[in-house]
């Protein structure tokens, strides 16, 4: 965020309590991996410094940014100590401010909690009255790590919750001077706001988990294919084609824990939460899904090949990613396994243990196993040879989770098995009753 608005040409002060963060900004570098940000602060170095002093960045800026961790409580509640705390810090340097100034919250947060945690706080470390000394929005981002930017320059989104109409002007300016789409422009009180947040991220997760029961219906059926149903079925404008692929289950920092407090949030409140919990649950139920189909193609003491430890491509992010948790799974049934990722290797280092290798390449991990996942989109696995496959022993299965890799190439070098697909009879026609061609045949599913 902060690289985005100096190139739209503001001047941004960050604030930090890392050292480490502070010094790689004011040294044009960014202190994450993202695509695409290092050269975004490198190139507005004029425009854009860092400090660990909040009363320095405060004093010199018009408004700020409160965007801290907000981590799931045991009960899945987001805590706010973090916010709560930025919130103290940001409130002393207030105190001795006299021209009005906004503090914007774009931490995802329970409904109910800018107005009744951190207006409050705000009002005490500074002594004044929010909506007339100060403002208060609320002002959450729809990214996804790995397109961070470009989710930043083009939202179908801006969602504001605001103390006072002159807050939300505010935040409402400053978007339109930094978006390159134009995108919907949502002002609202701060609970619906919360509630919007919270309500978006948990209808996607939703949408994921149905278009994943649906493939494991299509794989009971012959005939019948997950792709070609779910590209129907977002043709309608009330469903449309975003996150509806047959595939794995989410994952990632947001998803998973945000479907989770949403469950808690209705349960605390009295209401039903059994959408949210069914999602979650077949959500789940993913790994182990997958997990058993590797089990019936693997060999005795084979090798189990995971390409993708991320939790998308494009990341080295890998928590909730189905690839570890696969890996986790398969470990600790004692079975021999290969992993690569083109990020996240060093990540999950750290934290998968037992007969693991860590391979230096998509090639090399194919050839060390008997059966390969490819369980996260990476277009570097768009590479994979089918000769790389090929085995002396016995034909190695390859299990494409996003139909990455061209069907009728790999076919002929190893047994290749996508998800939600129904095997065909072998009387079957190659084109069902209406003239359409199949395209569910020379399927392989489960170990037949």
């Amino acid at each position: 965020m902060a690289a985005v608005f100096a190139d739209k040409g503001h001047t941004v002060t960050g604030v930090d309590l890392s050292p480490g963060f502070v010094h790689a900004i004011n040294q044009g570098r960014a202190p994450v991996n993202e695509p695409g940000l290092n050269d975004l602060i490198r190139k507005n170095s004029e425009r854009l410094r860092a400090t660990t002093d909040y009363g320095e960045a405060i004093a010199g800026s018009d408004v700020t940014f409160i965007i801290v961790p907000t981590p799931s409580e045991a009960d899945g509640a987001f805590s706010l100590r973090h916010v709560l705390a930025a919130a103290e810090s940001v409130g002393a340097a207030l105190r001795s401010q006299s021209k009005y100034h906004l503090v914007v919250l774009s931490s995802t947060v329970m409904p109910g909690s800018t107005e009744g945690a951190l207006m409050p706080a705000l009002e005490r470390a500074s002594g004044k009255r929010c909506g007339e000394d100060f403002g208060l929005c609320y002002n959450p981002e729809f990214i996804a790590l790995g397109s961070v930017i470009h989710d930043m320059l083009n939202p179908d989104l801006v969602l504001i919750g605001e103390s006072d109409a002159r807050s939300g002007e505010i935040v409402e300016d400053l978007h339109r001077g930094v978006c390159e789409s134009r995108p919907m422009i949502a002002r609202m009180n701060f609970v619906n706001a919360e509630l919007t947040k919270l309500s978006v991220n948990t209808f996607v997760t939703t949408k994921i988990s149905y278009a994943n029961m649906l493939a494991q219906v299509c794989e009971t059926l012959p005939g019948a294919d997950v792709e070609v149903v779910t590209r129907a079925l977002g043709c309608d404008g009330r469903i449309g084609g975003k996150y509806l692929k047959g595939a794995l289950g989410y994952g990632g920092p947001c998803f998973p824990r945000d479907n989770i407090a949403f469950s808690t949030l209705a349960r605390r409140h009295g209401a039903p939460a059994t959408l949210a919990e069914a999602t979650d649950a077949l959500n789940r139920q993913q790994v182990p899904r997958l997990a058993q189909l590797i089990l019936d193609c693997l060999p005795p003491g084979g090798i189990a090949g995971i390409a993708g430890l991320a939790y998308k491509p494009d990341t080295d992010v890998i928590e909730e990613s189905q690839g570890l948790l696969l890996a986790k799974y398969l470990l600790a049934r004692d079975v021999k396994v290969a992993v690569f990722d083109p990020k996240a290797m060093d990540n999950a280092r750290s934290v998968l243990v037992g007969k693991v290798s860590f391979e230096p390449s998509i090639d090399q991990c194919a050839r060390t196993s008997d059966v390969l996942v490819i369980t996260t989109a990476w277009n570097e696995f768009r590479t994979l040879s089918p000769e790389t496959l090929r085995s002396v022993n016995r034909r190695k299965t390859v299990i494409d989770c996003w139909r990455m890799l061209p069907r009728a190439d790999f076919e002929t070098t190893a047994e290749y098995v996508t998800l939600g697909l129904g095997v065909a009879r072998p009387e079957e026609s190659a084109y069902d009753g209406a003239g359409a061609q199949r395209g569910n045949l020379h399927v392989l599913a489960r170990g037949d």
